[in-house]
Order: C-alpha cells, then structure tokens, then sequence
C-alpha cells in the first residue's frame, strides 16, 4: 500500500474460523527478524470504520521503534467476512488466528509478541491474556472491562437483527447474524442474563491464567459519553491483578477523555513503548 523511510504498509487476509479477516501489516525498514505488536482497535460504527481506524498512531510510532505492526480488522469489520462473535469470543479468536499467521511473515519473530489494545481491543487483548501464554507483554488503553457484566450494564446484550443501539438497548459490537440458530440465540441471551454464568466468561475471574505483565491507561475524564468507558473499570483490574499476584502498572491521564490528545497521548503511546523494549523485545 505504501513505503516511507519508516515502514513498508500492506493489506493483509487471513483465515480465521472458516472465514477470510483483513486487516494492517507494517514492517519497519531493515532486515529483521522483528518484534510483533498486535494492535486491537476499539469499537466504530462498520459503515465509518476503515483498515488501521485508531491503530495507525501507534503503528508508526511503534515501527520507528523497530516494531513490526499488525492490525486486524476483526470479522464484520474492514473487508472481512461475517461470523457470530458473542461475549466478543468471535473477535478473539479472530486474533488468536493472526498469531498463529505471524509465521508467515518472514521478517516477523512472533516469539516475541506484545498486545496494545484501545477500548473494545482492550477488552478484548484482557481475555487474550487469560488464555493465551504467547503474549508477553499488553498495553490497555482506555479498555473495557474485565467484567462482561459492567459492558451488559452499561450497553446491553448484543443486538439481535432488526435491532439497533438507536432502537434497543443493545451492543452493536456484538455479532449475531441472522443466520445464527435459534438455539444458540436463546443461549446467548439466557447466558447474558445470569450472573454465574458470565462469571464463567468474563476474564477477571480468570486472572490467575495471565502470565504477562499489564500496563494500563486511563484518562480521568474517559466514561462521560454512553460509547466511552469509565475509570473505574481500569482501576478494578488494576487492583485485582495487583491482588491476584500480577505485575500491572497504571497511568492516569488527568482530564484526558476516551481518545487522548497532545502530550498525553504522546506520554501514553512513548511509556507503551519503553514497556515493550523492556518485556518484549
């Protein structure tokens, strides 16, 4: 798509639970092999997303830091295909693939992975890290909760089609085609209603599975619009990682909103940095 002295950038597919996931490849300028960084992006209306929406910050400056930088788009969103992904387990998996695609890349050492996810990718780089000991080091920025009952709080169960945030109060980054069985519907919607079993998928009941190292940002005025996340959710995973035995630093941005702006985003994305060269590369 585009070389610059910094990085060369290409669109990328690859196959994830029988469907076809695109998203961002950039590689720094020089020989490699690299250090790999996955950026997960946060939620945007599919009709306004493009491939690197909230990613492409971090990507350069992480390329000139000598990061190889991939980014996916997840299934529904970019170009990619559309399959069900309830509790966001759908775009996990969809990530869980792109590792095990970064063999494929010849200038990529996947042996050392880190993970930087915004709101929605946050959440969803959190229940990577209960499951996948690959990860060595995640950066969460702005993130949703660990808790999956706070996000059914706050936005609903996933919205059943014909359904709509504007119309029902529901979660669009859910997806539940119409295709999905009807079984699998009623499911769904009895799981999200019962306490217990969201203990059993939400990853701040898991945490004692996570054995990379955390760091987490968050700005102080996050939460205050419906699509924002508060927080206090990074405060209480902060807390139980800390009380879990986890090692997990926090960074609160004073006044800064759910996307940060000027010099604190610079001092969130330069700390993101120094904390991969420490664990990472």
């Amino acid at each position: 798509m585009e070389t610059t002295d910094v990085y060369t950038r290409y669109a990328i597919a690859y196959p994830s639970d029988g469907l076809t996931i695109t998203g961002i490849l950039q590689i720094p300028a020089g020989d490699g092999p690299f250090p790999v960084i996955i950026l997960n992006h946060g939620y945007h209306e599919r009709e306004r997303y493009w491939a690197g929406s909230g990613t492409w910050m971090a990507a350069e400056f992480l390329n000139r830091r000598g990061y190889i930088t991939v980014a996916p788009d997840y299934r529904s969103w970019g170009e990619s295909e559309w399959g069900p992904s309830l509790f966001h387990t759908g775009l996990v998996a969809d990530v869980l693939n792109l590792i095990d695609s970064l063999w494929y890349i010849p200038q990529a050492d996947p042996s050392r992975l880190g993970m930087w996810g915004h709101s929605m990718g946050g959440g969803i780089t959190t229940k990577m890290l209960t499951i996948d000991s690959r990860i060595k080091a995640a950066v969460l920025y702005g993130t949703n909760s660990a808790d999956d009952a706070d996000l059914i709080a706050r936005w609903g169960r996933g919205c059943l089609p014909g359904e709509t945030q504007y119309t029902t109060s529901c979660n669009p980054a859910e997806v539940i085609p119409a295709d999905l069985p009807a079984e699998i519907v009623d499911a769904y919607l009895a799981a999200a209603a019962d306490p217990v079993m969201l203990q059993q998928i939400a990853p701040i009941f898991h945490l004692d599975n996570i054995t990379a190292p955390v760091q987490i940002h968050i700005g102080t005025a996050d939460g205050q619009e419906l699509n924002a996340t508060p927080p206090e959710w990074s405060f209480k995973l902060h807390e139980a990682l800390l009380a879990t035995g986890k090692q997990s630093e926090l960074f609160v941005y004073e006044g800064q909103g759910h996307m940060f702006q000027g010099q604190a985003w610079v001092d969130m994305i330069s700390r993101a940095a120094d904390f991969f060269d420490a664990t990472v590369r």
